[in-house]
């Protein structure tokens, strides 16, 4: 997801992206402790994306 298209959500939708990524990234480091990712690039994904949504929100 591209910051042009996190700029265009509403606060809201912002929030709830970041939740849900908190969420994945939380998931996906469980499994990669308890067992081998699928595909190991998820987690640095899911951390870029937070750092995005949150560089946006103190933008605003």
């Amino acid at each position: 997801m591209k910051a042009k298209e996190i700029r265009e959500m509403s606060a809201e939708q912002r929030e709830s992206l970041l939740k849900e990524t908190i969420e994945k990234l939380y998931k996906l480091r469980i499994q990669a402790n308890m067992e081998r990712l699928d595909s190991p690039s998820e987690v640095s994904k899911a951390k870029k994306l937070i750092a995005q949504i949150k560089t946006v929100q103190r933008e605003n």
